[in-house]
């Protein structure tokens, strides 16, 4: 809940508007009522919106981004410069240069044009320039400084941007919104607040209206900061604490527990590697008498002994294939005389008939 009340808000002016022909019709849900053709701005929805954005900025600042602040106008000029550089993020109160945001890399390089003008002035080689040059140098510094100067330490795009008038500040709205940048903006009764994510009906014309409302939002900020700063530090004590118990669980004895002479005994002992890979095992496995009987020379010799040899090709089974008393058995004599003497026994038989 903002710590502002409703009777600080109508001191301050919060209420007012402009006039009623200059009303944008989309204010209608936050004008209280039209008194002496001037819109009176309902407080109660300014304080419930206010609300809202204060607790969307804590939560940009406790992330650790920048919320860049953009009123060029004469009345938030010096009010907004004087609280934002308190907390140090950047904001624009002169000339907003188009494509700040979509062309930021052009940017970027005048912010580097400004510093190396600076180390030129730090190294020395300043006293090596003529007269001319120097004032040159000294102008175009001076121009960078007017533009770029409160956000040259904005090195990537911010996270949100605040606005005092919208109506000014198209430019910028506009850029925001096509980089979807989440916008925050005090919007007043002739402006649109569909076009801000979170608008802040009040009037963006009387300087006590946009200083209270900007102090708001910068302590909002603020406590966002400081409770990042304790978050931090409330890691780097669990951080020490966790060191301590690594500590406390890497200690020597723990060690011993852990790994003692009896455990790996236990674990990789002579016996069970014995039992593991025995030599009997080896024995049964791989035994001499196995391999003998594999292998043996007896048993090389029952395949190829000389005497199977013998047997399969002796010199008397050649005989008996190819020996001359069965050659002589083929065509003995004997039987030729017998097949020769057959006709002279027939010879005889035919004698004897005569």
């Amino acid at each position: 809940m903002s710590k502002l009340k409703f009777e600080t808000l109508l001191e301050a002016g919060v209420h007012f508007g402009h006039l009623k022909r200059k009303w944008n019709p989309a204010m209608a849900p936050y004008i209280f009522e039209e008194k002496k053709g001037i819109h009176i701005i309902d407080l109660n929805k300014t304080i419930v919106h206010l609300d809202q954005a204060c607790a969307a900025m804590k939560q940009i600042a406790k992330s650790g981004k920048k919320v860049l602040f953009v009123a060029t106008k004469k009345q938030a000029k010096e009010i907004v410069s004087q609280r934002v550089a308190k907390i140090g993020m950047p904001y624009v109160t002169e000339r907003w240069s188009g494509g700040m945001l979509t062309n930021f890399q052009t940017t970027r390089k005048s912010i580097r044009k400004m510093a190396t003008i600076d180390k030129m002035k730090s190294d020395g080689t300043w006293d090596t320039l003529n007269k001319r040059e120097k004032l040159f140098k000294t102008r175009q510094r001076e121009k960078l400084e007017k533009t770029f100067g409160s956000i040259s330490d904005m090195t990537r795009q911010p996270a949100a941007i605040f606005i005092v008038d919208i109506l000014k500040e198209h430019i910028a709205l506009a850029e925001a919104k096509r980089l979807n940048i989440p916008t925050f903006a005090i919007v007043d009764t002739n402006s649109n607040p569909k076009l801000v994510d979170f608008p802040i009906p009040a009037n963006d014309d009387a300087t006590k209206s946009i200083s209270l409302i900007l102090e708001e939002i910068c302590s909002a900020i603020q406590d966002g900061l400081e409770d990042r700063k304790n978050t931090k530090g409330d890691k780097e004590d669990a951080s020490e604490g966790s060191d301590d118990v690594v500590a406390e669980i890497k200690t020597p004895k723990v060690a011993v527990e852990v790994k003692t002479p009896e455990a790996v005994v236990e674990e990789a002992a002579p016996e069970a590697v014995v039992e593991e890979v025995a030599p009997e095992a080896v024995v049964e496995e791989v035994a001499s008498e196995a391999v003998v009987e594999e292998a043996a020379p007896e048993a090389v010799i029952e395949e190829a002994t000389p005497e199977a040899v013998v047997e399969e090709a002796a010199p008397e089974a050649v005989v008996e294939e190819a020996a001359p008393e069965a050659v002589v058995e083929e065509a003995a004599p004997d039987a030729v005389t017998e097949e020769v003497e057959a006709p002279a026994d027939q010879k005889d038989t035919h004698t004897e008939e005569n």
